[in-house]
């Protein structure tokens, strides 16, 4: 597991941002795909924070850089970030979160903290193996699965108003 993949465990954001941002880069001039300047700012602004971002936090922190952007050029950026499997959608929280695995086929299980909101991608090809095999033996064909856990982080679990 890299270490940007870790938001409850020390590291360097700086430059777990950077390499999504190359990482992006890559994937895209692989896929024939345009990383414009707005989907770029999107995934960076998106991967500044452990935390998932809404559609309207995205297009605030835009405004606030200077950018004329409306709500539309936001959500095509983020359908765009989706498509290249460059971000998550949390589905629970209707928010968007950097993918750690990115340009990798996987199932996206994600480890939400209720109390301070940190998400972690979680990485068990176990768990995504059974979940296709229990849907086949139901005849059902699984194309994709997102696995949303709430709980508590290790860091708010040791906090008293917390147990």
């Amino acid at each position: 597991m890299s270490a940007r993949a870790i938001p409850y465990r020390p590291h360097n954001h700086d430059a777990c941002v950077s390499q999504a941002l190359t990482d992006a880069r890559a994937i895209c001039q692989r896929q024939n795909a345009r990383l414009t300047p707005i989907r770029e700012r999107v995934l960076e602004l998106i991967w500044q924070s452990h935390k998932p971002l809404g559609a309207y936090d995205v297009l605030a922190e835009l405004s606030s850089d200077g950018h004329n952007a409306a709500p539309p050029t936001v959500y095509r950026a983020l359908d765009f970030l989706q498509q290249h499997g460059l971000v998550h959608r949390i589905a629970s929280l209707n928010a968007f979160i950097g993918c750690t695995h990115a340009g990798e086929s996987h199932t996206g299980m994600f480890l939400i903290c209720r109390a301070c909101g940190n998400v972690l991608e979680l990485t068990a090809p176990e768990v995504s193996t059974e979940v296709r095999r229990a849907a086949s033996g139901q005849g059902f064909l699984a194309e994709n699965t997102t696995l949303e856990i709430a709980g508590l982080c290790p860091g708010c679990q040791a906090e008293p108003e917390h147990e």
